[in-house]
């Protein structure tokens, strides 16, 4: 028995038991009596069942004929609701949004974005998951991904650049006055560094672009200390244990009150660039595409800004 094929008679057979005969409910569908009677014989065939006691005069439900109409009708209600719900998201920000993000540029660069964007439109749900494994948009149901860097794969999904995240160098005073200043990315290889890494994920080295122009120069200085959180790194270096190549947006306060000193800042910094993905779909809900649009509008200045 096909679901679908029953779906396409169900709305006979509802009009047909409201209106008790099939004339009344062809005039209230617009078809024709025949129309409307082959409808409920299709669907007691693929039942089995009689669904209406049939006279000249009328046509009544049977037993089974009743216990199918409810069930009818509480399925014909439930898809209306859901036809409501998708039409109210088309008009107005509603509904759950679900977004992944890296850990610590979701919490301080996307999620007060996204909180301010729900602070404006009461209906809307926020699910934020923080993490930097990369999770497979699709198959565990996520209406928008944040990521930085080279995207692996992307198939299903459509892009859009937010933004770009600039990369700096940099020490703490105290680092520098006991090992010195390096002043240009091959003066790294003589000091201390702190770096990112992941048993999943091996350190790539660091990426300076060159000031001439042509392929960048990339850099893997020795490191003792090696953290999976940018936070703890940005910790370190303030500590005086080593130089760290971390986000302007994570050390540029830092910068500014002393802690940090930014090295090689008369070079040109790498930018990172910011993506968001979202399932390729016709229509994407307008609470999906509000959000692009404020991380769109908002996102460069709050993971960029001018360096000192």
């Amino acid at each position: 028995m096909s679901v679908i094929e029953d779906l396409t008679d169900v709305p006979a057979f509802v009009a047909a038991a409201e209106a008790n005969g099939f004339a009344a409910a062809a005039r209230r569908l617009n078809l024709s009596r025949s129309a409307v009677g082959k409808a409920v014989a299709r669907l007691e065939a693929r039942l089995g069942v009689r669904l209406f006691h049939r006279t000249t005069r009328s046509q009544n439900l049977t037993e089974e004929g009743q216990a199918f109409y409810e069930a009818c009708r509480q399925a014909l209600d439930a898809l209306r609701q859901g036809r409501l719900q998708i039409d109210a998201g088309r008009r107005h920000v509603a509904g759950r949004l679900r977004v992944t993000m890296p850990a610590l540029f979701g919490r301080v660069c996307v999620a007060p974005i996204l909180t301010a964007l729900a602070a404006q439109h009461p209906d809307l749900e926020l699910d934020l998951q923080f993490g930097d494994r990369v999770v497979d948009v699709i198959e565990d149901r996520f209406d928008l991904a944040i990521r930085i860097g080279t995207l692996d794969d992307a198939s299903g999904l459509k892009v859009r650049l937010l933004g770009r995240q600039p990369m700096a160098v940099c020490a703490a005073p105290s680092y520098i006055a006991v090992h010195g200043r390096p002043e240009t990315p091959d003066d790294l290889q003589a000091h201390r560094t702190v770096v990112y890494g992941t048993p999943k994920r091996a350190w790539r080295g660091w990426v300076f672009p060159r000031p001439g122009g042509g392929p960048p120069l990339d850099i893997e200085p020795p490191s003792r200390l090696r953290f999976d959180d940018l936070g703890a790194i940005a910790d370190a270096a303030i500590a005086g244990l080593g130089v760290a190549w971390l986000p302007w947006w994570l050390i540029r306060d830092r910068v500014r009150d002393g802690s940090l000193v930014h090295l090689m800042a008369d070079r040109p910094m790498l930018a990172a660039d910011c993506y968001a993905l979202w399932p390729d779909t016709p229509r994407p809900p307008l609470r999906v595409r509000a959000a692009i649009d404020a991380l769109v509008r908002d996102l460069p200045l709050r993971a960029g800004g001018e360096a000192a």
